[in-house]
Formats: C-alpha cells, structure tokens, sequence
C-alpha cells in the first residue's frame, strides 16, 4: 500500500457544467476498465485519457496524477454505495426486525453487484493507496443509517447497541467484499444476498430479543 501525501490526491478542480461532469464521468469509466484490464502496475494517465478519449491535458485539468485519479474513483464510488444506504434506511418508517434486514442488505448488495466489474475496480484501487480515513468516514455513514433505522422498528426496546451496529455492517460489507474478490465464488454471487439476509435476521433478532417493551408515546 502506497502512502501519498493528501495534497497529491486531491482534484485540481471539480467539474461544474454538464459537459465537464460527462467528461470526468467518462474519465473515471476508464480508469476503471484499464484497471480491470491492465492491472496497477499498467494504469497510467496518459492509457486512460486514451481510453476516454480525452486529450491528456484535459485530463491534468481535474487530476494532478494516477493517485488523484484512483483515489476521486474510489470516493465517487463509495459516496454513490452510502446514498443508497442511507436514501433506503430513511425510507423505511416502522421497520420490523426483518425487514431492517433486508433493507440493508438488499440495499448495500444491489448497489456493490450492479456493476460487479466496478466494485472489484475499488477494491483493487483501494488496496493501492491508503483510503482508511475515506472508508472509515464511509463506514460510519452506514453505521448511522443501519442504527436511525433500528431505532424506528418496533422491536427494539432501546437505542441500539454500537457494538450491535458495528458488527452487523461489518459483516454484510465485509462478507460482500470476499464474495466479490473471490473469483472462484462468482457462482455463489447471485444467491448470497439471500443467505446473508437470512443471517443478519437471525443477528437481529438474537440481539433485541429480550428487555422490556420500548414506549412509543
């Protein structure tokens, strides 16, 4: 993992007008197809600025170099992931344990496996630089989705336990993670919302199972 200062990996600028998102949009398609196919060690600015076809000093306009570039993709990508957590949690008024569940679940796994090819990107780009704070920050935003969410379902009794949250989103986005990297798993993919539903239904329920009955007025 490369450690970089943060003033190299932040954009030069950030686009403004549509024509210039459409082209940042296009410049980070490509660095995510060059990535997938070419690997780190091939990923330049001057191949995806090729492969975007957009000239190489378009391409300096918003981006100082490649560590700028992967690292833009990889908060563009994680920032789209916690939208959806969060619009979908909000949306849930009254939740029962189970349908926390599948909320969360169904949610998070849709938006990382429809595109899979760009979830695997991430995850390559993530491992190149060093993006904790970026994850941690985008962690925390599902956290406080998973816990606003619990606290309106009926079945809780209490604000539910950090720990509880904690290990809860830990294992659906850790779980999806392996299930994503791991090519020899690719034949499990569509299935395994299924089964980690189920498991985190079952977490739930054993974690909020007892205590006395929550007021609602």
């Amino acid at each position: 993992m490369t450690l970089i200062p943060q003033t190299r990996l932040k954009p030069r600028k950030n686009p403004v007008q549509a024509r210039a998102k459409a082209t940042v949009d296009a410049i980070f398609e490509a660095t995510a197809q060059v990535l997938l196919s070419e690997g780190l060690a091939r990923l330049t600015t001057n191949h995806v600025a090729t492969r975007a076809g957009v000239s190489i000093g378009t391409l300096y306009q918003y981006f100082p170099g490649k560590e700028a570039l992967l690292y833009a993709l990889v908060e563009q990508l994680l920032d789209q992931v916690a939208c959806q957590i969060e619009e979908a949690c909000a949306a849930a008024e009254r939740p029962r344990l189970d349908d926390c569940a599948a909320v969360f679940v169904e949610t998070y796994f849709a938006a990382k496996t429809g595109d899979p090819e760009k979830a695997r990107a991430l995850y390559l780009a993530s491992s190149h630089l060093e993006m904790s704070a970026l994850v941690s920050r985008t962690i925390v935003r599902l956290q406080d989705a998973a816990a606003q969410m619990l606290r309106r379902c009926p079945e809780v009794r209490a604000a539910p336990p950090d720990e509880v949250v904690t290990c809860w989103v830990a294992v659906v986005t850790g779980g999806t993670r392996q299930i994503l990297e791991d090519t020899n798993s690719a034949m499990l993919l569509p299935g395994f919302h299924i089964e980690l539903t189920r498991l985190s239904s079952a977490y739930l329920r054993s974690a909020f199972s007892s205590g006395p009955k929550r007021s609602d007025g």
